[in-house]
């Protein structure tokens, strides 16, 4: 039987600034989170149990320490709704606390969006005058560089990884007909032709690879990283690197909702095969096809739309909620999968309230036409990166929010509310409470567990490998009977 689908997201965002000849991105980030991040600063990351090379087809590279964030005194904190803000790659990323819905992920998602949003304001405060950085949650520069969104997910370590492959690569590469950020220009070198079309994702063109370790060259459509954060005899985390930053909370809803879906059946062997004779061609030909109609060979001689496929994988993820775990959130799921790909067969474009590239597309093409501008103007791209800005009162897709443009999902006081408060019914309540209440009490943290410094001979490490533990059923009595951190401690041990 499948395990509960426990999610998470990790977002690098853009930054740029105007007026600074000398901006460095790597110390304007680190500034920023910084100044957001006050005297949370002080409790650092606990790398000792991490392992990025580790790979799940059954090898690990000898792993030579270079210097991280920490040596090079980048910023790298834990906030108390128990997510990750840091440095990494010269971009601010924003780690969400783990979730145990998808409805609650975008919750999350979007408190990211509030927290860059506020740490740039907070930074704006402390710069020089005619100094400004701006900040976007896209997968782009338009140069040729990309920076990622992340999907984590909870497996079982029992499911083989070879069937993960075989049924999750056709899912990966169909779905963005509906994750697709939508995005103005090719940016793979196998194809220059395409400068000034239109595709669906940012993503698409930076993966070279059906499967692979890497993450940052030579993208592979599987990642293989074998690090699961949580029990590494029972758990292994999916670290999927192919999603888009969506602005819209259905598509993000969909994204996560479908995967943990389609993940749940791969490990109940449910699926039909329905490999691709070439995953990365097709990937790239569904994301160039606005009509959502160009058909990809399958391995067994087939051709299919993306949209088929994916009525192929609704149409046993239909039976399997019905027969395996019928719950509230699964049944909205399928029934809003069901619908957006309807939708699509009849008009994609019909659905600029749900989707980013459809809603982004309308914006470009609505300049385009006003100011009778051709697809190359550059003024067309600045366009395709203002959708992203997270400042509300600038981003082209927040415009579109306060004019009722948009299907909201979530509320904005949810979104409130999770800036500073943890998932309820994860691991994340347990960390966000902590340091919420104890900060300096805590000599580090990481996903998987808590350093404290009571004041004892020897720090303490308190685990938390079972993402369901730690939930604000099992601990919120504790933590409304200990006065302190060394109290807690002296409960979670009796």
């Amino acid at each position: 039987m499948a395990i509960p689908k426990v999610v998470g997201t990790e977002t690098e965002y853009g930054i740029s600034a105007v007026g600074s000849p000398e901006f460095n991105p790597v110390l304007s980030s680190s500034l920023l989170i910084s100044t957001y991040a006050g005297s949370l600063r002080r409790i650092r990351w606990d790398y000792e149990q991490e392992s990025p090379l580790r790979d799940a087809r059954g090898f690990e590279p000898v792993q030579v320490r270079e210097p991280g964030e920490e040596d090079l005194g980048l910023a790298n904190v834990i906030l108390p709704n128990g997510a990750r803000y840091y440095v990494d790659h010269a971009h601010p990323e924003y780690s969400t606390p783990e979730c145990a819905s998808a409805r609650e992920l975008v919750v999350h998602d979007k408190a990211g969006e509030r927290v860059l949003e506020r740490s740039l304001d907070e930074l704006q405060r402390v710069l020089p005058p005619g100094q400004r950085i701006a900040i976007y949650k896209n997968n782009t520069d338009g140069k040729g560089n990309s920076y990622g969104t992340h999907e984590n997910y909870l497996l079982a370590r029992a499911t083989p990884f070879a069937s993960v492959v075989r049924d999750f690569t056709p899912f990966l590469v169909s779905r963005q007909v509906f994750t697709g950020a939508g995005k103005l220009g090719g940016e793979a070198s196998w194809d220059d032709r395409d400068r000034h079309r239109f595709q669906l994702t940012q993503r698409a063109d930076f993966f070279e690879a059906e499967v692979g370790l890497e993450t940052t060259l030579k993208r592979p459509i599987i990642n293989t990283r074998d690090e699961p954060h949580a029990d590494p005899d029972k758990y292994r985390r999916l670290h999927v690197i192919i999603g888009d930053a969506n602005m819209m909370e259905v598509a993000t809803f969909l994204k996560v909702g479908t995967a943990a879906i389609v993940l749940k059946m791969i490990e109940d062997d449910y699926l039909p095969d329905l490999s691709l004779a070439n995953p990365v061609a097709a990937l790239h030909e569904i994301s160039r096809d606005l009509t959502c109609t160009a058909q990809v060979r399958l391995a067994d001689g087939r051709r299919l739309s993306a949209v088929q496929i994916q009525w192929e994988y609704l149409e046993r993820a239909k039976k399997y909620v019905e027969q395996e775990d019928p719950s509230p959130e699964h049944r909205t799921v399928v029934d809003r999968w069901e619908a957006v790909l309807t939708a699509l067969e009849e008009d994609p474009f019909a659905l600029h309230r749900e989707l980013d590239w459809v809603a982004k597309y309308r914006l470009i093409e609505g300049y385009r036409e006003r100011d009778g501008l051709d697809w190359s103007d550059h003024k067309l791209r600045l366009v395709d990166l203002q959708y992203h800005d997270v400042r509300r009162d600038r981003g082209l897709y927040h415009r579109l929010v306060a004019a009722g443009k948009v299907e909201r999902i979530v509320t904005d006081e949810e979104i409130e509310r999770a800036v500073m408060t943890p998932p309820d019914d994860t691991r994340a309540y347990f960390r966000g409470r902590c340091i919420a209440a104890f900060p300096d009490a805590i000599a580090a943290a990481s996903w998987d567990s808590i350093i404290f410094d009571t004041g004892r001979d020897a720090l303490q490490r308190i685990p938390m490998r079972e993402p369901l533990r730690g939930t604000r059923a099992h601990v919120e009595d504790l933590f409304e009977r200990a006065p302190d951190a060394a109290s807690l401690v002296e409960l979670l041990r009796s």
